[in-house]
């Protein structure tokens, strides 16, 4: 490397918001930016002149992720907490040459701060929504709103300034993270959005990241060539995102995503370029990206289970769909457009009873508009002509009921102690277990237990598959 290369890589570095390590195979501390001394507390001189031995010792790294790196061979991320009292999510790669291990690489990012622009976001996001709500522009959108959603029932306030913010984004490319508990209809929004964006005559491709293994996520999403493995299909096959070309891939439950999955994904996306399987020749697919999930992803970074950047890349404009019991004004609209399905799809007229609305109206629908449709046709196969609230309303998924016994389910179950040794993660393994094989031999279906613990359906089959388990009748 010349010295005005080296000269711009200094430059780049110590400009970085990141603070870099670079570190030799023994551990020897070779290069630090000048950022990294404010969140370590020790200058740049005092860190050169040390080893991530002696600084793990000292409690300035904890832990080291160089020495990880170092006893691993791969890539790692991890949280450390600095001796200023400071958190902050760190990545590492080694460095070889001629297979030898040579020099660890590592950056952070002070989660301190990363925390502040949160907070600072919720703010401006707070006061965005206000403005909205005092603007006249919001009362003559409002005007057109309702005939624009088609089927989604938006009465509350709250979901109307969901939708107007969609709409306003919609033709734009930008992605859109859709944030929720399970059963809000985040996949009805998503859909909804691509409807309203330029690309509404393409396709929407929609995906539950959770449904597919690791070991096929790659041919299932880049496609793959006549040949390109064992049991290929021939003529090869087009993988999921190239079917979303000039539409919409909407991927659901990306919380749920390996880790070395998440790797192909986030490259795929930065590039806007794929590679099937088998073939050396890469393609651009040009297509509007949506994620959906349940889970706190900010959570899953900080546990090292989602990748920073591929986070970074997802939350361009984030958008958290309130559960039902903070928006109960759309319960009427979703109860009567589901009575509607419910007697065209089985051709009988019936009603539901005047009385039962108040029941309705005052249940908390912890499983959301899932929950609440589910009960609906229940009660509807279960009625005469009219339908009324007695039928039996499901409980909270994590509360056992009284008539818990009379539906199939246990009303208890018995967690397993910790054994001699065992750690966290191998407990709450067998916990899982075994609550999952008690209700293989209680309930009727995944689909049933999916309901029962309130979670999606192929995740039930995921982990029944991982622990080995199968419907008992």
């Amino acid at each position: 490397m010349s010295n005005i290369d080296s000269l711009i890589l200094r430059t780049i570095i110590d400009t970085a918001h990141d603070h870099y390590f670079v570190v030799d195979a023994d551990g020897k501390v070779r290069y630090v930016s000048p950022s990294a001394a404010a969140v370590y507390g020790i200058s740049c001189e005092q860190l050169l002149a040390s080893s991530v031995q002696r600084l793990e010792d000292e409690g300035v790294l904890n832990p080291s992720i160089s020495i990880e790196v170092m006893h691993t061979g791969e890539p790692v991320q991890l949280v450390q907490c600095t001796g200023t009292g400071r958190q902050v999510i760190a990545q590492a790669h080694p460095v070889f040459e001629a297979g030898e291990l040579v020099a660890v690489v590592s950056r952070s990012m002070d989660l301190t701060d990363l925390q502040l622009l949160q907070q600072e976001y919720t703010l401006l996001q707070q006061r965005f929504s206000d403005h909205l709500k005092r603007s006249q522009a919001l009362e003559q959108e409002g005007a057109t709103l309702e005939s624009e959603l088609d089927e989604l029932e938006v009465k509350s306030p709250l979901m109307r300034e969901v939708a107007l913010l969609l709409r306003r984004v919609a033709p734009t490319d930008a992605t859109v993270m859709m944030l929720g508990e399970s059963g809000v209809g985040k996949t009805a929004f998503a859909r909804q959005l691509h409807r309203w964006s330029p690309r509404h005559d393409g396709p929407f491709v929609d995906v539950n990241c959770a449904a597919i293994p690791e070991s096929l996520f790659e041919a299932e999403m880049f496609g793959y060539r006549s040949g390109a493995f064992s049991g290929a299909a021939p003529g090869g096959r087009i993988g999921l995102i190239e079917q979303a070309a000039g539409g919409t891939l909407f991927l659901d439950e990306i919380g749920e995503l390996p880790l070395g999955v998440q790797t192909k994904l986030l490259k795929a996306i930065q590039d806007g370029r794929i590679s099937r399987l088998g073939d050396n020749q890469s393609r651009r697919v040009d297509f509007r990206l949506v994620v959906a999930s349940n889970q706190d992803l900010s959570r899953l970074v900080k546990e090292g289970s989602f990748r920073l950047d591929l986070f970074y890349r997802l939350n361009v404009i984030p958008v958290t769909l309130p559960p039902l019991r903070e928006r109960r004004e759309d319960i009427p609209g979703l109860v009567e457009r589901q009575l509607k399905q419910l007697n065209r799809r089985y051709r009988q007229e019936k009603l539901l009873a005047r009385s039962s609305w108040k029941s309705l109206m005052r249940q908390d629908w912890p499983g959301n508009v899932r929950e609440l449709e589910n009960w609906l046709e229940r009660a509807w196969l279960s009625s005469d002509d009219t339908i009324h609230a007695d039928t039996p309303v499901p409980a909270h998924p994590v509360t056992a009921t009284a008539n818990a016994s009379d539906q199939g389910v246990p009303d208890q179950i018995s967690f397993p102690t910790l054994h001699e040794e065992e750690g966290l993660k191998d407990a709450l393994s067998r916990a899982e277990r075994t609550i999952l094989a008690e209700f293989c031999e209680s309930l009727p279906s995944t689909y049933a237990i999916a309901e029962r613990l309130g979670i999606s359906q192929p995740s039930v089959v995921r982990k029944l598959k991982q622990h080995g388990l199968r419907i008992q009748r």
